[in-house]
């Protein structure tokens, strides 16, 4: 394993502190993109630090990160609706699994990774939101709408990662 691509595990302190950054910061950054009409759906804010978390730090600090996320803003702000929360937690849970997992397997950071990781965890999240709202339209909809934000997520991810990197 690179010493700059972590699989930490949950039971270490420092694990636990990411997460809880990591949490902090998919509070914080989804309550800015708000403040933009139509900000959230656009720019898919609640998924970037699960992606940072589990592609840098491992699949338990990523599925902690994307299962935390979505359910702390839910019940501090009521978003996302208690309707596409879980929608939101399969492709939290997909995106924290994929990050990680890729970074594991290639111990690299670059761009085309990034944009396998979102493609990955946003086609096969639609499909599974397809089915659960039985409509292909709304599953999808973050293709229609929101990709500034998996635009945000490749390149702001990939930015911020290599940033982490060289700490």
């Amino acid at each position: 394993m690179s010493p700059s691509l972590y699989s930490l595990s949950l039971r270490e302190s420092r694990s636990l502190l990411y997460a809880a950054l990591f949490v902090a910061g998919n509070i914080i950054l989804p309550q800015v993109c708000h403040l933009i009409p139509q900000g959230g759906l656009t720019l898919l804010p609640i998924y970037f630090f699960t992606l940072i978390g589990a592609y840098k730090y491992g699949w338990q600090v990523g599925l902690a990160t994307a299962l935390l996320s979505p359910l702390a803003n839910h019940a501090l702000f009521g978003m996302p609706p208690a309707a596409v929360l879980p929608g939101i937690m399969v492709k939290s849970t997909l995106l924290a699994l994929a990050a990680a997992f890729i970074a594991q397997r290639c111990q690299k950071v670059t761009i085309p990774l990034m944009i396998a990781v979102v493609l990955l965890y946003q086609v096969i999240g639609s499909l599974i939101e397809s089915a659960m709202l039985g409509s292909l339209t709304l599953g999808f909809q973050d293709f229609r709408i929101g990709i500034p934000g998996m635009l945000v997520q490749i390149f702001g991810g990939y930015l911020f990662i290599k940033y982490l990197l060289k700490k």
